[in-house]
C-alpha cells in the first residue's frame, strides 16, 4: 500500500517548489507499519505530547477505561474518543462489515464505550483503502482534544532529495491529498541534510508555515515538537512519520493527535522491541507466507501470476502485461540468490491463488541459474500438482539445462523465447481460462512447444 504522504507529493510535486517524491520500487523493501496506539506510546517515549489514551481488547475493556481511567468518579464526565485500530487510512468514513457505520465515534455517557466496542471488535472494517475490510481486534481509547487550529506534519524518506524531507501544511485534521490537489500553495517542504540533520531554523519556518505566530508559545512548543519528530524518526529508523492532525489547543499546547508510522524492515536487527510488535493479522496473509521464505510479494488485482527474479524485470513485466491488455495478479521477486526452496514456495503461493488463471515466469539468469527455477517449479508440481497454464520465459545462465528438466519432467508447460511473446501467450491463455470459468466449461492444458 502506498502512504498517504507518498500519494499526495506525487499529486502536487508539480506544484510546489520542490522535487517531487519517487514512488518507491515496489517489492523492493517490505515496511513495518504498527497501530495507532503503538505510535503513540513511542510518541511520548520521545517527548512528543499526545493525548492520553488506552487500549481495550473487550467491550468489558472499554467500559473500564471509560469510567475509571479516562473519568474520575463525582467528577463531570469528560468525552472519550474510541477508533478501531486497524492498518488503514479512512477509519471514521468506512463500514463494518455488520453494518455498523465508522471506525472513530465519540463517547460521551457510560456504558457507550462497551456498546460501540461491540460493534467494532472481531468485525471487520471496509476502508477506501481496504475494500475487503480489515479485522478489528483492539480499539483505542482517546481524550478529546479541543482544537484551535488543526495542522498536518510529516517527515518521510526523499528519493529526489536524497534524505529526509519535512513535509506540512496548515490545513491538517482532513484528507491531505485533497489538500494538496485543490490548494497545493499551502503544502511546504523542508529537505533534511542527513549529515547536518534537522536545524532548529528550518524547524522554525516549517512552525511558521503550518500557521503558527512566530515568538509565540505555540510557535515554540511547535518547534520542539517537529524537532522531537525528527529524533525519533532517526532513532526508530522511521521510512515514514505522519502526524495528522497536529492540534494547537485553546492554551497554546501543540499535541500530536493521530500518527502513522512505518519503519525499515531492513532495521528490525536493531529495533527487535519495535518489531516484535507487528500485527501480522492486518496483512496480506500471502505476503506474510512470502516473507517467511525472503520472498517480496505483493498482491495485486489482476488474474496473471508474476513470478520474476529482480524488481526492475517484474515491474517491465507487469508493464508489458499490461500493454498486451492483460492485468498482473502480483508482484513476486524472487531475488538474485534464490534456493530451489524459495522458488518452490513461490510456485506454490501463485498456483493456490484463486485469481490467478495463468502463471508467468520470467527469469533472466546472471545470479540466479535457470536451471534452479526450472527444479523449484518441478518439485512444487510433482508435490501440489498444477493446477493452472504455466508459461515461461527463461534467458542466461544455464538456460539449455533448465530446458531439458522442464521438457523432461513429464509436466507440460508453455515455453515462449522472448518476454513479448510470453506475455501474449500468457494474457491469451488467462483471457480462455476467465471464459471458460465464466460459462462453466473446463480446460485441460496440453501445453506449447518452442
Amino acid at each position: 500500500m502506498i502512504s498517504s504522504a507518498a500519494s499526495f507529493m506525487r499529486r502536487a510535486g508539480a506544484s510546489i517548489n520542490t522535487s517531487r517524491v519517487a514512488t518507491p520500487a515496489m517489492g523492493a523493501v517490505r515496511l513495518l507499519n504498527v497501530h495507532e496506539y503503538i505510535s503513540m506510546e513511542l510518541m511520548n517515549q520521545h517527548g512528543i505530547a499526545t493525548p492520553k489514551g488506552f487500549v481495550a481488547n473487550t467491550p468489558e475493556e472499554a467500559d473500564h477505561i471509560f469510567t475509571t481511567m479516562m473519568n474520575k468518579p463525582g467528577q463531570p464526565l469528560k468525552d472519550v474518543v474510541i477508533k478501531a485500530q486497524v492498518l488503514s487510512g479512512g477509519r471514521g468514513l468506512g463500514t463494518f462489515k455488520n453494518g455498523f457505520k465508522g471506525g472513530v465515534h465519540m463517547v460521551t455517557r457510560k456504558g457507550q464505550a462497551g456498546e460501540i466496542a461491540s460493534k467494532m471488535l472481531g468485525e471487520e472494517l471496509v476502508t477506501k483503502q481496504a475494500p475487503n475490510g480489515i479485522l478489528c481486534q483492539k480499539v483505542y481509547l482517546m481524550e478529546r482534544m479541543y482544537m484551535r487550529n488543526e495542522m498536518y506534519l510529516c517527515i518521510l524518506m526523499d528519493r529526489a532529495s536524497g534524505g529526509p524531507l519535512l513535509v506540512g501544511s496548515p490545513r491538517g485534521g482532513t484528507s491531505i491529498e485533497d489538500v494538496a490537489k485543490i490548494h497545493p500553495e499551502f503544502i511546504f517542504t523542508e529537505p533534511i541534510d542527513i549529515n547536518v540533520g534537522l536545524t532548529k531554523e528550518a524547524a522554525g519556518r516549517m512552525a511558521i508555515n503550518i500557521g503558527l505566530e512566530e515568538g509565540s508559545d505555540s510557535h515554540a512548543k511547535a518547534v520542539t515538537l517537529i524537532t522531537n519528530l525528527y529524533d525519533m524518526f532517526l532513532g526508530c529508523d522511521c521510512t515514514q512519520l505522519e502526524v495528522n492532525p497536529v492540534a494547537e489547543t485553546p492554551d497554546g499546547d501543540v499535541v500530536v493527535c493521530d500518527a502513522k508510522v512505518n519503519f525499515d524492515d531492513n532495521a528490525e536487527y536493531r529495533q527487535k522491541t519495535i518489531f516484535e510488535r507487528r500485527d501480522w493479522s492486518q496483512e496480506d496473509p500471502r505476503e506474510v507466507e512470502a516473507a517467511k521464505y525472503g520472498l517480496n510479494y505483493i498482491g495485486l488485482d489482476g488474474n496473471i501470476g508474476c513470478m520474476v527474479n529482480g524488481a526492475g524485470l517484474a515491474m517491465s513485466t507487469m508493464d508489458i502485461i499490461q500493454l498486451k491488455g492483460g492485468s498482473p495478479a502480483n508482484f513476486l521477486d524472487v531475488g538474485g540468490g534464490a534456493d530451489e526452496k524459495q522458488v518452490q514456495k513461490a510456485f506454490e503461493l501463485l498456483n493456490s491463488d484463486d485469481t490467478v488463471k495463468c502463471i508467468l515466469v520470467n527469469i533472466f539468469g546472471g545470479i540466479m541459474r535457470c536451471d534452479v527455477i526450472a527444479n523449484g517449479i518441478i518439485n512444487a508440481a510433482q508435490e501440489i500438482g498444477i493446477k493452472k497454464p504455466i508459461v515461461i520465459r527463461l534467458q542466461g545462465t544455464n538456460v539449455n539445462e533448465a530446458k531439458q528438466l522442464i521438457e523432461g519432467c513429464g509436466f507440460r508447460m508453455i515455453l515462449a523465447e522472448d518476454l513479448e511473446d510470453a506475455a501474449e501467450k500468457a494474457v491469451g491463455v488467462a483471457e480462455i481460462v476467465s471464459q471458460a470459468q465464466k460459462i462453466k466449461v473446463g480446460l485441460k492444458f496440453e501445453g506449447l512447444g518452442l
